[in-house]
């Protein structure tokens, strides 16, 4: 298991962009796959995006076509590019890694075993 390091987040107008990143303290290439959650004060936590080892990815409908997520393992960092920001994209967002029993499912509800301590965006009209 290895730590993670979100940085990236801040406050932006709505349509700007933002590009989270995630550190890890050790490889992430062994990782079967990884991601970003994000949850807003009084709502539930969401799954926003997954990489998976071989490079596949899935988004939640909220964020499809807009984020982009991709994993750089020469430098075992995670990134989150988030394009045309709404202010319903206020949230904490944290990355996590093989949850789910490693399905890394976006809906799941469960513990994050291996999560950063999360970055904030704050998106205003």
């Amino acid at each position: 298991q290895v730590s993670l390091v979100e940085s990236g987040g801040g406050s932006v107008q709505a349509l700007g962009s933002l590009r989270l990143s995630c550190a890890a303290s050790g490889a992430i290439a062994d990782r079967h796959c990884m991601g970003w959650f994000r949850q807003a004060p009084g709502k539930e936590r969401e799954g926003v995006a997954v990489i998976y080892r071989g490079g596949a990815t899935h988004y939640s409908t909220s964020v499809q076509g807009r984020f982009a997520i991709s994993r750089d393992n020469s430098k075992n960092t995670l990134i989150l590019q988030m394009n045309n920001l709404t202010t319903e994209d206020t949230a904490m967002y944290y990355c996590a890694a093989n949850w789910a029993y490693y399905t890394c499912t976006l809906t799941y509800t469960g513990d994050l075993t291996e999560r950063g301590q999360g970055t904030q965006v704050t998106v205003s009209s």
